[in-house]
């Protein structure tokens, strides 16, 4: 005889992608990395499992009562939804230990630092959000780096051309 399968047996399992934030990499050194739940409506939900979210002009705040926001992340209504549909870009509240929240608190007071999201994905049914402590990186930076990824472009290209011709 097969054994009852459990709710928790029939959930997802391991972490699928919904939306990541390139430009937070592009625009931002990345320092410190933590995983957040989020507080979302059953519409939400609904629209993150059809894949639709943005996280381009999306950013992080704490408020004077330690609680930590996502705001302006983009989560489009969903397509199927009646009257209790969300609006797209509420404010949505992180779920965060107290010290975790103190001491990201701490970290952005110093200057040049923010907390940024830089990614959105469900792990084993649940959806999650990847923050980070960064600092803004300078024009120059941004540039350098660039620079870098392309000479490093060119650098495999010519290894690669090289190799076919042995």
């Amino acid at each position: 005889m097969a054994a009852k399968q459990t709710k928790q047996d029939k959930r997802e399992q391991g972490a699928k992608p919904i939306a990541v934030n390139r430009r937070a990499r592009h625009d931002y050194e990345i320092e410190d990395r933590l995983e957040a739940g989020i507080v979302l409506s059953g519409t939400e939900v609904k629209s993150l499992r059809e894949g639709r979210a943005s996280l381009a002009e999306a950013f992080v705040s704490i408020d004077r009562r330690n609680e930590i926001w996502l705001e302006n992340a983009n989560i489009p209504e969903y397509l199927n939804g009646t009257w209790t549909n969300h609006a797209p870009k509420r404010k949505r509240k992180l779920l965060l230990h107290a010290q975790q929240i103190e001491k990201l608190a701490r970290q952005t007071q110093a200057k040049g630092y923010t907390i940024v999201p830089l990614s959105l994905y469900f792990k084993d049914g649940r959806v999650k959000v990847e923050i980070a402590l960064a600092r803004g990186k300078r024009e120059f930076d941004k540039r350098q780096a660039l620079r870098e990824a392309q000479d490093k472009r060119e650098a495999q290209r010519e290894m690669r051309l090289r190799n076919m011709r042995h």
